[in-house]
This record gives C-alpha cells, structure tokens and sequence, in this order.
C-alpha cells in the first residue's frame, strides 16, 4: 500500500530534538517493515522547504538553505517523488470548489488532490482534523492510532 506522509510528520522524522520524532520513526519504519510504501509529491517538498528555513522565532527549524537542500536531498533519496501535472491541478481546483477550501488549507487541498491523481489512498499525519473533510475519498491516519 501507498502513503502519502504529510510534511509534520517528514519534519518530525527529521528532527530528532521533536518530541513526536520517535513516534514518526517508529511508525514509519514499522509500515516499511510491512511492505508498505511511503511516496513524496512537491508540495510535501514546498512545504519543508518553507519550515526548515524560516526562523526559529517564527515557529521554523532555523536552518539554512544548504543544511535545507542536504534534508531535501535525503528525502528523495529515500522515497519516489510523483510529479506535479495538469491533472494534480485539475483535482486541486475540483476540491477546493466542493469543499469550499478558504486560506492556508489550500495546500491541504494540494496533497489530497495529487493523492487522487497518483491513486495514493492513505495519508499519514499528525494532523489528521486538517483532513476531515476529505473522509470520504481517502483515509486519514494518526500516527498515535498506529501504535
């Protein structure tokens, strides 16, 4: 089976400081172990770029663009990247009509939408009320149900 990690849980993987970056290694290897598949698309990319460079301060890890390029490279070493494509944006403009997405849950909107285009049915979050709405069209999982 294919998963899609939203990006929280790529940022507490990576940083072994988090307090949920335990919980992401464990879960994620044991999916692994399974035969399960984690699959990445650009906006999860877009996303970590964004907290991994913008400053402590302001609720990001505070790294530079180098340090922030050697995370990315890791990333897409470790897990196919699926494209972007005419059909991501197509699905992303459905969703966000349908369900009437406002603001920052655009992105949201994002991932879901090129899980639909690449037929990826599960995605694994620590946020999984941002998803709600999505319920019925795929399946949302909380890495703290998995344990």
């Amino acid at each position: 089976m294919d998963w899609l990690p939203d990006t929280n849980l790529l940022l507490r993987h990576m940083d072994t400081d988090h307090a949920l970056n335990p919980l992401a290694v464990e879960v994620m290897d044991r999916l692994r172990l399974r035969g399960d598949r984690f699959v990445l698309v650009p906006q999860n990319i877009y996303e970590f770029w964004n907290v991994c460079t913008r400053p402590l301060e302001k609720n990001g890890l505070g790294l530079t663009v180098s340090q922030t390029a050697i995370e990315i490279s890791k990333l897409e070493s470790l897990f196919p990247l699926f494209s972007d494509n005419r059909h991501v944006y197509l699905e992303w403009k459905f969703l966000v009509e349908t369900y009437a997405v406002k603001g920052v849950q655009v992105h949201d909107a994002r991932l879901v939408a090129a899980m639909l285009t690449h037929k990826v049915t599960h995605l694994l979050t620590f946020n999984a009320s941002d998803f709600t709405r999505y319920a019925a069209i795929i399946t949302v999982v909380n890495p703290h149900h998995l344990t």
